[in-house]
């Protein structure tokens, strides 16, 4: 393990993107906006929480005025006084998912959002949308912010004990990726630290990020927590830990969140970040991923390698799960409108998917996905997104993964 880790950690790429300054009026800074969505199964209200500056900006530098994805959600901040849309970006959140639960028939909840932007020079207007799964505009919020504001947060404080566990460059020039310890004590980080090695392992192992590995940067942030392990509320089992995770999520065994994200990004002050991995410290089975908001997984699990890649495929790739079960409270998906996410189709507009692919490598329409055995189509008989038993993404989750790296990083992906 020591040695893969310093393999891993000394591992000096070839490619080398040159980091491209950002635009102005955007700076060399970090707006970090968070909300709060509230609401039921039918209704939804954004509301802005407080505003925060960090230096540095560790996001993408090109494609700034587009999207990789569509999303659940969106956030877009425009020029105030020229209307120029300088930065924009796709998301989803546990609150949509949560609104398509029984829970939310009878009952209002609220859930905290955080998102980083590039720190304008100028006033600037930023709207956040989000839609529902038949993509119609649920709720807007648009909201000016002046960077002379004087309430706009500088958080200080010390940073966090980090490692590297896969250097290809610097945050400028690289998509950079945290992994943070949850239910790990103080005594236990070198536990974590090599939990954190295999899951980077794990990776490199599926053909796509191996292929990719010089355009990505995995970074271990040591976060202690008071007791060691994770809550689990259908056991009457509920620990003190540095994000407050816990399994039983919509009152699913095996769905692992955490609500805190406001906490989480706190506990991130100075260190370079893009995606989120967490790691929790437990050998029940379970996990989840977010896309654009972090992948959270058990690390002691038998089936921890290949569930790390896959919510990973969630929570940075906007990838869709490709099995089915048929007993979800409410559907995602309908016949008359095509998913955003790119590994699974209705074939309301099947031209925008893989259709280039058909007939290769064993690429057509296999019915099933998106927890529907009817009505929905996946790419590939098996997938890292359909099993944990198989040993890759498939060619379609690939190519996905391909594109999103390539527009992230201005660079064409082998």
């Amino acid at each position: 393990m020591k040695r893969i880790l310093t393999l891993l950690a000394a591992f000096s790429a070839a490619w080398c993107m040159v980091a491209q300054p950002l635009p102005a009026p955007l700076t060399e800074q970090t707006l970090r906006v968070d909300y709060v969505f509230s609401g039921t199964d039918r209704s939804c209200t954004i509301a802005l929480d407080q505003l925060s500056c960090m230096d540095g900006w560790a996001g993408r530098r090109v494609h700034l005025d587009s999207l990789a994805l569509r999303g659940n959600g969106q956030i877009r901040m425009h020029d105030a006084q020229t209307g120029r849309l300088l930065y924009c970006n796709s998301f989803s959140t546990l609150f949509q998912e949560w609104q398509a639960t029984e829970e939310a028939t009878r009952v209002q909840k609220s859930f905290e959002n955080v998102f980083l932007l590039p720190m304008p020079s100028v006033p600037v207007d930023i709207t956040v949308v989000l839609f529902d799964f038949r993509h119609r505009v649920t709720a807007r919020l648009t909201h000016r912010v002046d960077p002379s504001d004087i309430l706009i947060r500088r958080p200080g404080g010390g940073t966090p004990e980090t490692r590297d566990i896969l250097r290809s460059g610097s945050p400028a020039s690289c998509i950079d990726v945290v992994i943070l310890s949850e239910g790990y004590t103080a005594d236990e980080m070198d536990t974590f630290y090599q939990d954190a090695a295999v899951a980077v392992e794990s990776f490199m192992n599926h053909r796509v990020f191996r292929e990719l590995r010089d355009r990505f940067n995995f970074v271990a942030v040591a976060l202690p927590s008071a007791e060691s392990g994770v809550s689990v509320p259908r056991e009457g089992l509920w620990k003190d830990t540095a994000l407050g995770s816990h399994f039983d999520t919509f009152y699913s065994d095996r769905y692992l969140t955490t609500l805190h994200l406001k906490r989480m990004h706190d506990l991130l002050t100075g260190v370079p970040y893009e995606h989120i991995i967490i790691l929790a410290n437990t050998d029940t089975y379970g996990g989840g991923g977010i896309f654009n908001s972090y992948t959270l997984t058990t690390a002691h699990h038998a089936a921890f390698r290949p569930v790390v890649v896959h919510e990973f495929g969630h929570s940075f790739a906007g990838l869709a799960d490709e099995y089915f079960y048929d007993d979800q409270y409410s559907n995602q998906y309908f016949p008359d409108v095509e998913p955003w996410e790119q590994n699974i189709t209705t074939r309301a507009d099947f031209s925008s998917k893989w259709k280039s692919l058909m007939g290769r490598d064993g690429v057509g329409l296999f019915e099933g996905g998106g927890y529907m055995s009817r009505g929905v189509w996946r790419g590939s008989d098996d997938c890292r997104m359909r099993t944990n038993t198989y040993p890759d993404f498939c060619p379609v989750c690939s190519e996905s993964i391909r594109r999103l790296v390539s527009f992230y990083t201005g660079t064409a992906t082998p």
